[in-house]
């Protein structure tokens, strides 16, 4: 199956939470997932849902993978990944996760969704310690510098985000230099530290069944 491209307000009721898919729509009152009461799409959107142990781990899943727009092979190849790691699996994930170079365009404000900071990072606008980098999952290291191509600064919908991204709290594990317009990543995000709204164990249940 390809990737979705249909309406990803829809995602957002599908989930029953806010996933952030349309940049400051989201935060504004057009946004649908409020106005609609968080309630799933289609005909009987509103009818009896019926609940078990896996549709809870298959919708904890389908969140992470549409908040990062990721293809099952995708997710799953970070989740075998995770579990070669020291540390806990589903705490593994979720850095590995946030660590990739499209999130961390988005978590500095230099693009106001994800898909717009993949966007960015494909047509080759970004830099990591001074090289282009094309490639959205590329795995940012502590350290490492982000920024723009200079020619790549005054493009409208990047200053329409810095200027949004104004109003929002900066990660505590980024730090962003608003002169030059870069950010580094200052250590790996802890647990404590990432979306609470995300059940990671339930992705490892169901992966390990």
């Amino acid at each position: 199956m390809g990737r979705y491209i249909g309406p990803v307000c829809r995602l957002c009721r599908r989930e029953g939470a806010k996933l952030f898919l349309k940049g400051e729509r989201c935060f504004g009152s057009k946004c649908a997932f409020e106005r609609r009461q968080g309630t799933p799409p289609g005909q009987h959107g509103r009818g009896r849902q019926a609940f078990s142990v896996y549709k809870i781990q298959l919708r904890a899943k389908q969140q992470v993978k549409r908040i990062f727009g990721l293809m099952e092979d995708q997710i799953r190849a970070y989740y075998e990944k995770a579990t070669n790691a020291e540390g806990v699996t589903g705490t593994e994930l979720l850095v590995a996760l946030e660590r990739r170079l499209d999130n961390m365009v988005y978590r500095m404000g230099l693009a106001s969704s994800r898909k717009e900071a993949r966007q960015l990072v494909a047509h080759g606008h970004i830099l990591v310690n001074n090289k282009r980098v094309n490639i959205p999952s590329y795995a940012v290291a502590v350290g490492d510098k982000i920024q723009l191509k200079e020619n790549s600064k005054k493009k409208p919908i990047v200053q329409q985000a810095i200027a949004a991204a104004e109003a929002r709290v900066l990660p505590e594990w980024v730090s962003l230099d608003k002169h030059e317009i870069s950010g580094t990543l200052k250590a790996l995000p802890t647990r404590e530290q990432l979306p609470d709204g995300l059940n990671e164990q339930m992705i490892v249940d169901l992966y390990s069944r």
